[in-house]
């Protein structure tokens, strides 16, 4: 079985990211909550010691970023598997049931798709008590449409094929045939959903981190860092390229692997 090459090179970026989230507290070589340089109120640039420079509150931002790839994919991954649920389970029901059921629900879709993912999850984190639960189960619930019509479109073209029409003839429930027959046959799309999900949710925890009402402080996260950063971002641009690019480099893996997998189960 080949194998894409998009599959190892998004799988071998994944797995460093997941290295360091899992070794983030022993990799930092500060603690990411303290002060750490006599530099309060000017950013010191990357340097011996500081290898990716200061904040302004002498804080380390290396130490930051490698302990904020944590709580980042933590909520990517946790609003994904809401997200994959949800839309999996919606699309299963609409396009094996069909008529008003397939109405009702693709109309819904419709609905939650009329509104902007990041609009609506500033609207409901707003009204909601702020926290890393919040914040993952809001990514999750705005996130799932695009996985929903993905998986109806899968499903109607199997609900006429002969296994399916055999379960059918033997009895079998709706309930039955949707989770023995039908969503194994949907898993592979599922999967490289999953993959696309992941870079969907980091970026909108990274946008509402950004507008300050994403993970709360002192817990570090990159959306976070790059609002921080803001008013330096002429003097110590380095304070808003670092967290950048780690948001980059993660979206462009889950993406690369989601592709690949795409292209591998079409084959």
């Amino acid at each position: 079985m080949r194998i894409s090459g998009l599959v190892w090179v998004g799988a071998s970026m994944v797995v460093v990211l997941g290295g360091v989230a899992l070794g983030g507290a022993h990799l930092a070589p500060f603690d990411p909550a303290l002060q750490v340089a006599d530099s309060l109120g000017t950013p010191l640039p990357p340097r011996a010691g500081f290898y990716l420079g200061t904040d302004d509150l002498g804080r380390d931002v290396l130490s930051r970023l490698v302990v904020g790839a944590r709580l980042s994919l933590l909520v990517g991954v946790a609003a994904m598997a809401i997200t994959i649920f949800i839309g999996s389970a919606v699309g299963l029901i609409a396009g094996y049931y069909g008529g008003l059921v397939d109405l009702l629900l693709m109309r819904a879709t419709d609905v939650m798709l009329a509104f902007p993912g990041l609009l609506l999850a500033v609207a409901l984190v707003a009204v909601l008590e702020p926290g890393v639960s919040t914040v993952l189960v809001v990514i999750g619930l705005v996130s799932w449409t695009g996985v929903a019509r993905v998986v109806r479109a899968e499903v109607l073209s199997l609900r006429t094929r002969d296994f399916v029409l055999a379960g059918h003839a033997m009895g079998g429930s709706g309930l039955r045939i949707m989770w023995r027959h039908i969503l194994p046959n949907v898993a592979p799309t599922v999967l490289a959903l999953a993959a696309l999900s992941t870079s969907t949710t980091i970026m909108l925890d990274a946008g509402l981190s950004f507008l300050g009402i994403g993970v709360p402080p002192p817990l570090p996260s990159w959306g976070r860092m790059i609002q921080e950063a803001s008013p330096y971002y002429r003097t110590a641009p380095w304070l808003m390229i670092f967290p950048g690019m780690a948001v980059f480099f993660s979206v462009l893996a889950f993406n690369l692997l989601g592709h690949g997998l795409i292209e591998r189960f079409r084959k």
